[in-house]
């Protein structure tokens, strides 16, 4: 989208489940539902990313995401940023990583190129955690009730979505 039109990214991060334990819960214990269900759930999800060419794993839980996101917004000060972002998405989708555990991110954010001791003190501290609240807040206000959303002037989409579907939201005047 960026080649084809002028646009600036800006990641606005979301309370996605922050009640969620730092050790996590299982998707069954997440959705309430059967592991028959969320077999289900995951073939669908795997066969739109497939389409998309995107990876996505067998992952069978979920992990709170807040120190992950706060992470995020410090590599935003970097120019290397987004690759810190996807590394995220994919330890999270594809490898099932705890992104609720200080270890994994300085991990993550060193095979990145961030400067672990640095890092490791952002994320001790909390160093990001105003600007993450803040986020929060915006995503509020946006009506924001899902991951992804894509916002552009004042209109949203909500999911996944193919390629064609963000190119019409950018493209309607």
């Amino acid at each position: 989208m960026k080649q084809t039109y002028d646009l600036t990214l800006r990641w606005i991060h979301f309370p996605l489940h922050p009640d969620t334990p730092d050790s996590g819960l299982t998707l069954e214990e997440l959705f309430l539902k059967s592991s028959t269900e969320i077999e289900v759930m995951k073939q669908r999800m795997s066969g739109l990313m497939a389409e998309e060419g995107l990876p996505y794993g067998n992952r069978t839980h979920t992990y709170n995401s807040r120190l992950a996101q706060e992470l995020a917004k410090y590599a935003e000060t970097f120019e290397e940023g987004e690759a810190l972002n996807r590394k995220l998405f994919e330890a999270y989708f594809v490898e099932g990583l705890n992104l609720a555990d200080p270890e994994v991110l300085l991990d993550l954010a060193e095979s990145s190129g961030f400067p672990r001791e640095e890092t490791e003190e952002t994320i001790r501290k909390r160093l990001f955690r105003n600007e993450v609240d803040a986020d929060w807040k915006r995503a509020r206000e946006l009506g924001v009730r899902g991951v992804p959303t894509f916002v552009y002037g004042n209109r949203a989409l909500v999911g996944a979505q193919p390629y064609e579907m963000l190119k019409q939201l950018v493209q309607i005047k």
